[in-house]
């Protein structure tokens, strides 16, 4: 199940990464008209999703990403949250951007070090 996820959670980010370039998807630095994006942020969203399609590949294991990305996006969720309209001054977002990261934070913490291997583990061996 870990590795689908990865899946899942890597392609989302490198198709919402390239949106974030692609004018008519983006327009005065808004993704869908209702998440702050910049160049850097975008560039972030392709990382994060290639580092997680770099896991499902065996790179290194999927648990690890999800272990690392879940404390750094809670990071980035707390310091939105904090700072408001920027993380560090470095890249730009909103209330919207911090209720996602947020989500996805508790997405990718419950993968990193919730979720059981169990019947997962053995339906991925099936695909």
């Amino acid at each position: 199940m870990v590795n689908k996820l990865g899946w899942i959670f890597g392609i989302v980010f490198v198709v919402v990464g390239i949106a974030g370039f692609i004018p008519g998807l983006t327009s005065n630095g808004m993704l869908l008209g209702l998440f702050e994006v910049d160049g850097l942020h975008n560039v972030i969203h392709l990382l994060s999703g290639l580092a997680a399609l770099a896991a499902v590949y065996g790179m290194f294991p999927t648990r690890l990403y999800f272990q690392v990305f879940g404390v750094v996006y809670g990071l980035v969720t707390v310091l939105g949250f904090v700072q408001g309209d920027s993380v560090l001054g470095l890249i730009m977002v909103n209330m919207a951007d911090n209720v996602l990261h947020l989500a996805i934070a508790v997405v990718a913490l419950y993968a990193g070090f919730g979720m059981k291997e169990g019947n997962g583990m053995a339906m991925q061996g099936a695909m």
